[in-house]
């Protein structure tokens, strides 16, 4: 149940909080190179790599609980042990990816 909630959770934060950083993003290439540094020095700091992590972990947590609701559909998984180890995985690789993914860039 809390795996589902949190894709629910998770789908809806990349919905609105994406939606507005990516418009923001557009918004500031369109405008020109002043909304651009505005746009950047924002993103780059403190509370703009929060919202930055905080999305690339909503991304990825639902993305593996999008997979396990795919295997389900398909009609795989649904031993009461597989579907719990599943519904706890998606979570912790969610993190891990994150994890991963934003070593990935900064150790670049």
């Amino acid at each position: 149940m809390l795996t589902s909630i949190l894709h629910r959770v998770t789908g809806d934060g990349l919905a609105l909080v994406g939606l507005g950083v990516l418009l923001w993003w557009l918004g500031a290439m369109a405008s020109g190179p002043e909304a651009y540094a505005t746009f950047s020095a924002v993103m780059t700091s403190i509370p703009g790599y929060v919202v930055l992590v905080g999305l690339t972990w909503a991304f990825f947590s639902h993305l593996m609980s999008g997979l396990r609701h795919f295997v389900l559909d398909i009609g795989a998984g649904y031993e009461l042990t597989i579907n719990r180890l599943w519904a706890t995985l998606a979570p912790i690789l969610g993190i891990v990816l994150t994890i991963a993914f934003w070593a990935i860039i900064l150790l670049k």
